[in-house]
């Protein structure tokens, strides 16, 4: 039986690489969904498992809906430095986070009378080729094209 201090020897190798992008991103969103449940320091006060559950849930939906607005915000500027004419390089478009917080105001003044307008529908697609970053399968090798 080997000791765990063995695995080391895959220090730098690609499942390495591919545990340790695995891990920033679960690290990054479990950090962006505590900055967004901010209520009782991050605590749960109920001592009621329904409840409990029920903050539990409302976080995760809350701190997903913050991450869509963020990706559609993001893809909204990547279309507007194309239409002016920017080159928009897909190396740099793979590295924006969605775990942006500077443009939320927690404590700030929310409106309700946008509630009832009809958003426009959702265009997912971006004129960004994104094949050459899998051109050479380095991508694949450093965990980034796989899920976790």
């Amino acid at each position: 039986m080997e000791p765990c201090g063995r695995s080391a020897r895959t220090s730098g190798g690609p499942l390495h690489r591919r545990v340790t992008a695995a891990t920033n991103k679960v690290e990054a969103f479990n950090g962006f969904s505590q900055w967004i449940g901010f209520g009782n320091g991050g605590v749960i006060t109920d001592n009621d498992p329904v409840e409990q559950e029920k903050t539990a849930k409302f976080n995760s939906l809350l701190t997903n809906a913050v991450i869509f607005h963020n990706a559609l915000d993001i893809a909204e500027i990547v279309r507007q430095l194309q239409e002016e004419g920017h080159v928009v390089d897909p190396e740099d478009v793979v590295h924006i986070s969605p775990y942006l917080t500077e443009h939320i105001r927690r404590f700030g003044e929310y409106s309700t009378h946008e509630l009832g307008l009809e958003p426009e529908a959702y265009d997912p697609h971006l004129d960004v080729d994104f094949s050459p970053l899998r051109a050479d399968g380095q991508a694949e090798a450093d965990g980034y094209g796989q899920a976790a």
